[in-house]
This record gives C-alpha cells, structure tokens and sequence, in this order.
C-alpha cells in the first residue's frame, strides 16, 4: 500500500517549489518524463471493470516500462480523521511488448497522458517522494514529442510513500509532517480533495528565491 496526498501550483511558482526542495534534500532532483497509459477491461474479461496503467519511464536512455494497478482506499472512521490518502497499490516492472499484451487479452487503451517534471526523494520516517509535473494530452496516438499541456498555469504535486499494514500509522504522520515545509506554497490533500492555490504563494516564492532554499533535513 502507499499514502499519498496531492495538490497543485501555478507555473510561475514552480522554480520556488524546486528551490524549497532542492535545499530540504541536499541531493539532486530526478528528471521525470513518463508516458501513461490508462487501460480499462473489456466485456470479455468480465462485468466487474478492472482498470491498469502502463507507465512507461522516458527519462532514461533505454525506456522501461512498469505496471501499475491501484486497488481501493482505506475506509472507515480512522480514514475520515486523517489527511492523507492510504490505499492499495501493487507494481511490476514489465518488458517492452507489455501493451500489445494487454491489449491481447481483452483491455482497451481509455486515455493516454505525457508527465514531465522532476522529483525529489527523502527519507525522513518514511521514505518520501515528492514529484511535480505539468500533465500533457497527446493529441495523435502515442504522440509524446506532440505532447501539450492540459493546465500549461498550473502543474500537479504528489506526495508519495510506500506503507504497510503493521507501519501505515507512523507513514501518514511522517507525510503529514513533511507537508508542512511546502505549506507556504501549496495545500496538499487526498486526491480528489483539491482545495486550490495558497493566495500567499507569490510572496512565499519571492522570499525563497531571495533566500535560496530551505535547510537539509
């Protein structure tokens, strides 16, 4: 399982955003260019639909692909009195012939998108992922050099980390902590929950780029 939260944040701001994380991390960001792709079942596989995406990772020199399913969210009481997003996930590196697989089967490609953005790791009682992208539609199939942005003022924040059953409590606390360094600059919540853009970003961004970061955790 994973606990995830999201928000998003104007362009203009973004460099501020890597400025913040650049100087929490110590360590260099990660490129990302993923080509997603959302397959959904077909009526042969069965009333109950099933949706996978293929995500296939652009940023290396020799492209790799991974599938990823994610399964339902934590329910109950104890769900509603947190902030963040736990639900189930399972992933699997795959070879390069893994669509034309999926589509063997029975799924049909439902939509496809282009992220391009940077990451930051940190492992800070859990280990943490933070990833901003500017999320693209392909105007032609596989078209990823054609690739334009749905939002081009506003890109996505994802805050990531791995969990399990026994140690989800002591995850959402570390994740919830760390949202805390970029409250200045954005609202993070469970996906779904946007709650828009923090009106004191400008001067957030302009007091970080004057400053020059933040201090490694």
């Amino acid at each position: 399982m994973e606990c995830v939260v999201q928000g998003i944040i104007e362009t203009q701001h973004v460099e501020a955003l890597e400025v913040l994380l650049q100087g929490l991390s110590g360590v260099p960001k990660e490129r990302v260019r993923v080509h997603e792709l959302c397959l959904k079942s077909g009526p042969s596989l069965g009333v109950v639909p099933s949706e996978v995406r293929l995500l296939c990772d652009l940023a290396q020199s020799t492209p790799s692909w991974t599938i990823r399913h994610v399964g339902g969210s934590m329910r109950g009481a104890g769900a509603e009195q947190i902030s963040v997003l736990v639900r189930a996930i399972v992933e699997s590196k795959a070879s390069n012939n893994v669509l034309r697989y999926f589509y063997g089967i029975g799924y049909k490609l439902d939509h496809e998108l282009l992220k391009i953005g940077f990451a930051f790791r940190f492992h800070r009682g859990a280990q943490i992922t933070v990833t901003v992208t500017s999320v693209n539609k392909l105007p032609k199939l596989h078209a990823t050099e054609e690739a334009v942005p749905i939002t081009p003022a506003i890109q996505l924040v994802e805050i990531t980390a791995p969990a399990a059953a026994d140690n989800y409590n002591d995850v959402v606390s570390a994740v919830t902590a760390f949202c805390e360094y970029l409250a200045p600059l954005l609202h993070l919540s469970k996906p779904g929950n946007s709650t828009g853009i923090v009106p004191t970003a400008g001067t957030a961004a302009a007091s970080l780029m004057s400053s020059g970061g933040g201090k490694t955790l």
